[in-house]
């Protein structure tokens, strides 16, 4: 946020566990920061963001529903936490977004998923898009279809990750260096999927400029289709997508007997 210039220091207040934590953070970034002080740091945040796990998100919303003001944006990061039960637990009318981003996010190439309640208007969209753009790309979707981003890009570092370790593996098992086949396989990845996003075109198309008829591609090609490469990958994105429904009805079975 304040690299993009959304906010400067002294608009930001952070809050922490520690007082050591604290002072680590306020050194680093410039900024105000606070050892368990949420609801002083609510109390004058136009914006709100809960970058906290769900399992503490009722305990983290109950203490700071009483500084809520309606009309002020509040963005969750808790993954599997359903808008509706935030909306409950703070029983404030105000903008909800829920939003999931991925780990590559700290190098500013990250994906953010984001979704976001009735009361959210677009120039509330057009704001909170400018934060997570700040480090990666946005896109908005039904809240339902967050359990499919987090299986897809939010755990899909992890797969990649993966891959990125075989590539390396199969270089040294062929004779390369740990440093050459590391360097190779994290630019190849890194360069084939920079060429699908500047092209626009499909991967299959690009794939296939890749291979020549009899050539090593094709045959490499093959018997990663023997053994279901794609396959694999689509059951993993479809496991882990109803995965992420099954936290979130636990969530909601666990929290629907809270009292505002």
């Amino acid at each position: 946020m304040l690299k993009s210039g959304i906010a400067v220091a002294e608009q930001i207040t952070a809050t922490v566990k520690s007082e050591e934590h604290a002072g680590e953070l306020a050194e680093q970034f410039n900024i105000r920061v606070l050892a368990g002080g949420n609801l002083a740091a609510v109390e004058t945040a136009d914006v709100v963001i809960l970058a906290v796990k769900p399992s503490v998100m009722p305990a983290v919303l109950q203490e700071i529903r009483w500084s809520l003001r309606d009309g002020r944006i509040l963005i969750s990061l808790a993954a599997a936490f359903p808008i509706a039960l935030i909306e409950h637990l703070t029983g404030r009318r105000m903008p909800v977004f829920r939003a999931m981003p991925n780990i590559p996010c700290v190098v500013g190439t990250g994906a953010t998923g984001i979704a976001y309640n009735a009361l959210a208007t677009e120039e509330h969209k057009e704001f909170v898009s400018r934060i997570f753009s700040a480090i990666g790309v946005v896109c908005f979707v039904e809240e339902d279809l967050l359990h499919a981003v987090t299986a897809l890009s939010g755990s899909g570092p992890a797969y990649i990750y993966m891959v990125i370790e075989a590539l390396i593996a199969g270089g040294l098992k062929q004779g390369l260096s740990h440093e050459v086949s590391t360097r190779l396989a994290e630019q190849t990845v890194l360069g084939a999927a920079k060429l699908v996003k500047d092209t626009g075109l499909h991967p299959a198309i690009l794939r296939d400029q890749v291979i020549t008829p009899g050539g090593v591609t094709i045959s490499a090609i093959h018997e990663l289709e023997a053994h279901g490469l794609r396959s694999m990958l689509i059951s993993a994105v479809e496991t882990a997508t109803e995965h992420s429904r099954t936290v979130t009805n636990k969530i909601m079975e666990k929290n629907q007997n809270t009292n505002e």
